[in-house]
């Protein structure tokens, strides 16, 4: 199979195109011929080496987080699909490689392909849906009724959870620049803040959750905007114990990660609010619960654009500029 490797860990480097023996098929895993994948900011941090002390892949590997794709041959203990079956997902961590033509997937990590969406646009979903879900659902519990500021309105996982935000109910403010306020604003953001004019440290307070995606300074100005009691969610970092223990971490590292946060913890701490650092986990059940979603027509997918997989590179370095509204996704001819 075809295939786009990271040859070694290097800030900005090029992606190789190589020929690959097909994946193995474990005993619970479906083989997925890759219909269309999209690019996240994590694939760009992998490819740095950014995470390589908490993910250490080795050298040649196949970066991609997010398919969508037919079922073509199942393990012999795979139980909730069959060959011919539309899926989508995000594969756990280390089995990634979805810049690929075929993937192994462990079945527990996929559901059912939303209906009504195209292979394209389903695979724009999986990684911003669940970290939206796992940030606003699991995390923070967010109620009917409760006041949400999720930053970046405008890009991969903000588009996604301004929209489930407000199907539970929230009152949602969001930042992007001036050209993007129409689309948060349709997505149903009912506060929207131009970051270039504007700072929300002084239009916003009183919020019970704050979805941070942005720079330590954003995030030490975001703990200020929470009422008391209230919950800011991190996806950016710092990474905090909680992480390091669920990660499984030695004791040096742990101690690492206890310092890192310990000043945004101890913010928090003194302004009376909690902190939390996520990084999102695969899980395929939560992924036919926002399939339901998708098909009720509470969220949409945003698509800024579709490159063949032959510009594969090239989706990646449009997605560094930064300038990209919603996801970017790779499709196979």
């Amino acid at each position: 199979m075809k295939a786009y490797v990271v040859e070694k860990y290097k800030k900005n480097g090029a992606l190789r195109l190589v020929d690959l023996p097909d994946p193995q098929v474990q005993n619970a895993d479906i083989l997925v011929r890759v219909h269309a994948t999209s690019v996240n900011p994590l694939d760009s941090k992998l490819r740095d080496g950014a995470f390589k002390i908490f993910l250490p892949y080795r050298p040649p590997f196949v970066l991609g987080h997010d398919v969508a794709g037919t079922v073509i041959k199942v393990g012999p203990g795979v139980s909730r699909f069959k060959v011919g079956d539309e899926i989508y997902a995000r594969p756990r961590d280390h089995r990634i490689g979805t810049f690929a033509d075929l993937i192994a997937i462990h079945e527990g990590d996929a559901a059912l392909k939303p209906s009504t969406l195209t292979m394209e646009d389903a695979s724009s979903i999986p990684l911003v849906a669940l970290t939206a879900w796992q940030a606003l659902v699991d995390v923070a519990k967010v109620k009917p009724g409760q006041k949400v500021f999720i930053q970046a309105g405008s890009g991969g996982v903000g588009t996604i959870a301004i929209q489930l935000a407000k199907h539970l109910g929230a009152t949602v403010a969001t930042t992007t620049s001036a050209k993007n306020a129409a689309l948060a604003k349709s997505l149903g953001a009912d506060v929207v803040i131009d970051y270039k004019s504007q700072d929300f440290e002084k239009v916003l307070s009183g919020y019970d959750v704050v979805l941070n995606s942005q720079d330590p300074k954003t995030l030490a100005k975001s703990l200020n905007i929470l009422k008391r009691g209230g919950q800011l969610v991190s996806i950016s970092g710092p990474p905090d114990p909680t992480f390091a223990k669920a990660l499984g971490l030695n004791p040096l590292l742990k101690l690492v990660v206890r310092l890192l946060s310990r000043s945004v913890r101890s913010k928090a701490k003194s302004l009376g609010v909690h902190y939390s650092f996520l990084f999102m986990r695969a899980d395929g059940r939560q992924l036919g619960q926002i399939a339901g979603l998708i098909d009720s027509g509470a969220i949409r997918p945003v698509v800024d654009g579709i490159f063949p997989f032959n510009q594969t590179p090239e989706a990646l370095a449009y997605v560094e500029t930064g300038r990209a509204k919603g996801k970017v996704v790779i499709a196979r001819s």
